[in-house]
């Protein structure tokens, strides 16, 4: 029996396994904490439990609310170019159907107001005119007219008055002091009829008698016409 237990001292029993490290983790933490004052061991504690400081939430919710009103400024801008981009093409189509309009009427463009305030109203407008050269009179509403003027009047967009009973061939305006314009890539047809686009140079878009459009007011320029 005594060399029995002697064997058994000699070997010893077997070794036990270590502690988990979270275990150690949470036992040096748990003394850390002992040994700081109690703000700074409850953040300690958070750390060490996983979790974040207030400091660290209040960081994170304003990187997110940065990030957010970013994305609505960026949202925003598409939506406006969008729009203006809408705007400019139902000012090239009413210029398709105005191209219509003068190819049935021996080269002449209409008589037509330069808008009107209702829809009741009796004067010749461009809703009224080119109505029949359209596929879809949706065009007659920029996409940017808050104030719904194509709802009351019939279009958000107004007519150069002045291209009344003139020959397409032979078109000359005025602009009040700026003389007498000729040239077709200056001579305004019809545009905005407010300053639906405020992000725009101008606030407004027109379409121009040689066909294209543009924010740009070329017809206020001093150049005089070749």
């Amino acid at each position: 029996m005594a060399a029995m237990s002697v064997i058994r001292r000699s070997c010893g029993a077997p070794p036990q396994e270590a502690p988990a490290a979270p275990r150690r983790l949470r036992a040096d933490c748990d003394g850390a904490s002992q040994a700081l004052p109690a703000t700074r061991a409850s953040q300690l504690r958070r750390k060490c439990d996983g979790g974040f400081t207030l400091l660290e939430l209040l960081v994170v919710m304003a990187i997110i609310a940065i990030l957010a009103t970013l994305s609505s400024l960026v949202w925003q801008r598409t939506q406006r170019t969008s729009k203006a981009a809408a705007c400019m093409s139902n000012l090239r189509q009413l210029g398709t159907a105005l191209v219509r309009y003068v190819g049935d009427n021996d080269g002449t463009f209409p008589t037509m107001a330069l808008a009107r305030e209702k829809k009741t109203d009796p004067e010749p407008a461009l809703d009224t005119v080119l109505a029949p050269y359209l596929t879809d009179t949706r065009v007659f509403a920029c996409p940017a007219d808050d104030r719904k003027l194509w709802e009351t009047s019939g279009t958000s967009y107004l007519w150069n008055w002045k291209l009344s009973g003139q020959k397409l061939a032979a078109l000359r305006v005025s602009f009040v002091a700026k003389g007498i314009i000729d040239e077709a890539s200056r001579i305004m047809v019809m545009g905005d009829k407010e300053g639906f686009h405020p992000h725009l140079t101008n606030n407004v878009n027109v379409l121009y008698a040689d066909g294209h459009t543009s924010n740009e007011l070329t017809f206020l320029d001093d150049t005089p016409s070749k």
